[in-house]
Formats: structure tokens, C-alpha cells, sequence
């Protein structure tokens, strides 16, 4: 286990500007006993919420160095670039740290529909009342 290094807390009062060593702050996130944070993917452009999906130390290092998201399926229990297949891929713009460190947030550019069911966002489901209603028709 990592012992961290800094609380995500003493930023709080800093100044913009201030910085970390990337390191020490992944050191430090918040990861789940199995080692993950989520991570929210957002259109740079539009703001919209795309996708939920989680992420590893080695995710991170991987999206932060080649400029492409890459995220930890726990259902197959390996690494996946958004997109590898469908060609949908999300160019990182921009990683941003919640302030408790639990938390990451992926302004991407996106190409082609973010969702596997070929909608924009994997959000296309809304709470109407007593119902769950479809919002977005897949994109073709």
C-alpha cells in the first residue's frame, strides 16, 4: 500500500499557480481496494458528460503520455483505449484531480460517439417520474 505523500486537503487554500509533483499526487489519489478511480469523461467543446469508467495508476501514466484515454475494464480485467476498435477515441485535453483526490475528470475530444450503443453519451437514459425514458437515438 502507498502511504501518501500529501493530502489533497492542503491545497485547498492555495493559490492558482500552485503545483505538486504529478507523481506525489497519483501517489496519492483515493484508489479503490482494487486499486481504481473512476474517471468521468467530458467534451472539452460542448461539456457534455460522455462516460463513466475507471482507471488505474498505470491507465493514467499511459493516457498522460500518449495523449489517447486509456482505462482499466474490470469486467475483463485489462487495459482499453476508448475507440481501439470502433475508432472512437478520445484525445485527452486536459486531466483534472477532484479536490479529495477520489476522482478524475477527462476533457477529451471526442470522435464519433462515446457509448458502445452508438449514442453521444452513455447518459441517454433519464428519470421521468415512475419511468426510465431513452433520450438520444444511436448515432450512424
Amino acid at each position: 500500500m502507498t502511504v501518501p505523500t500529501f493530502q489533497f486537503a492542503d491545497l485547498e487554500a492555495a493559490a492558482p499557480g500552485t503545483s505538486v509533483a504529478l507523481a506525489r499526487a497519483l501517489d496519492s489519489l483515493r484508489y479503490d481496494p482494487d486499486g481504481l478511480v473512476p474517471a468521468i469523461a467530458q467534451d472539452a467543446a460542448t461539456g457534455a458528460v460522455l462516460m463513466l469508467a475507471w482507471m488505474n495508476r498505470t491507465a493514467i501514466e499511459r493516457t498522460l503520455a500518449e495523449g489517447y484515454v486509456c482505462y482499466w475494464s474490470r469486467s475483463r480485467q485489462t487495459f482499453w483505449r476508448k475507440g481501439e476498435t470502433s475508432g472512437h477515441l478520445q484525445a485527452l485535453v486536459e486531466l483534472r484531480v477532484d479536490c479529495d483526490g477520489d476522482a478524475l475528470l477527462l476533457r477529451v475530444t471526442q470522435t464519433g460517439p462515446a457509448c458502445h450503443t452508438y449514442r453521444e453519451s452513455c447518459f441517454y437514459l433519464r428519470a421521468d417520474n415512475d419511468r426510465l425514458c431513452i433520450t438520444d437515438a444511436p448515432v450512424r
